[in-house]
């Protein structure tokens, strides 16, 4: 049975490929077989995540759509169509029995070549109308994006996690290296990190500092100007002792972190919010501005409203309404508990094995 996984260019699009890929594996042991697993795109994202799931890299261009004005969508759109006869050409000679997309300007080459070929294309999530079109089955994790797809071909599955964030780790501030003397927030903006969101909490650091330890996950990118500008913040550099940096987090730090923390900050990127109810964690959501991101604000008003998180818009946030919020949750247990209480019924940890199984269930019917 072959598969491919199409859908990047973010975290949020290729890790939820990497949690199905690690059901597949499962199903594998399970049923003694080996699933040949591809992923199509422009690059691997993550060599690491693929090579330890023996999933194999096909290369295959994509054009990128911005939702501003730019010069580079005309270019891309060469890219996007050179994409689709790449595909075409090798999907052709690979013939999987099912395509996987996440969604994503990388998967819409591929799936119009899928569609072209007649292969079962699933996609969940919100994926893009075009590729929608042409799929067999359309997998969602929220239950009210139903009614923008074929209803005849829409399955709530939820969102796929991977395994590392569903496993309870025995000391997950041992394995960041933090202490347990105070309350710990995590702040995130995704595997790339977010410069805006960066901003805001230096901006609120000193008085951050002097009750919580801040576990600061800022991208690669950014790590040196972060560093750089949390050291001037302070004459007396005893209170970074309990300021933890990092760029990007490994996948068992990063999932210690959701563990070890009381509280996370965060943008709404869709995984994110599912990986933070599946930890059972209250959370503020900073989404990215409309204008840049369509889906991230009616993400976070949607989990807010599941949940009680607490939405705070960019052009509308400072560091004193940040600290404030941070100190009213963290400081009304009856609040607190109710964010909790609020994850539960969000999320399952079935999503992946869900997915996994629709995609076997596609194969053997090629048999």
């Amino acid at each position: 049975m072959r598969i491919v996984l199409v859908g990047g260019g973010t975290g949020g699009h290729f890790y939820p490929l990497m949690a199905v890929g690690e059901a597949v594996r499962e199903r594998d042991r399970e049923e003694g077989r080996e699933t040949e697993l591809f992923y199509m795109g422009p690059d691997a994202y993550s060599a690491e995540s693929l090579s330890a799931l023996n999933i194999k890299l096909v290369h295959c261009p994509a054009g990128k759509k911005r939702t501003y004005f730019s010069l580079l969508n005309y270019f891309d759109s060469f890219k996007t169509a050179s994409g689709v006869l790449v595909a075409f050409v090798k999907l052709l000679k690979l013939y999987p029995d099912a395509v996987f997309s996440k969604g994503g300007y990388t998967s819409v080459p591929v799936t119009i070549a899928a569609s072209l070929l007649r292969i079962p294309d699933t996609v969940p999530g919100r994926a893009n109308k075009l590729a929608a079109r042409f799929a067999r089955i359309i997998g969602i994790a929220h239950a009210e994006v139903a009614e923008f797809f074929p209803k005849e071909k829409v399955i709530n599955v939820g969102m796929p996690i991977r395994q590392a964030f569903m496993k309870p780790i025995n000391d997950p501030h041992a394995v960041l290296g933090i202490g347990k003397d105070r309350p710990v927030i995590l702040v995130t903006g995704g595997s790339s990190g977010a410069e805006r969101l960066n901003d805001f909490v230096l901006a609120a650091l000193p008085k951050l500092l002097a009750t919580y330890t801040i576990v600061h996950q800022v991208g690669d990118k950014n790590v040196e100007k972060v560093s750089s500008t949390a050291t001037s913040l302070f004459t007396d550099q005893s209170a970074l002792a309990h300021y933890y940096l990092f760029g990007h987090l490994p996948q068992e730090k990063f999932a210690a972190a959701f563990q070890a923390a009381d509280l996370i900050v965060t943008r709404a990127g869709s995984t994110t919010l599912f990986e933070i109810a599946l930890n059972r964690k209250p959370a503020i959501l900073v989404p990215i501005p409309e204008e840049v991101s369509r889906d991230q604000r009616s993400n976070a008003y949607a989990y807010a409203r599941a949940t009680g998180a607490t939405v705070l818009e960019e052009h509308n946030l400072s560091d004193d309404i940040l600290v404030a919020e941070i100190n009213r949750i963290l400081g009304d247990s009856q609040a607190y508990q109710a964010m909790v209480e609020g994850t539960k019924a969000l999320t399952s940890d079935q999503a992946a094995y869900k997915l996994a199984d629709i995609l076997i269930e596609i194969g053997h019917s090629h048999e």
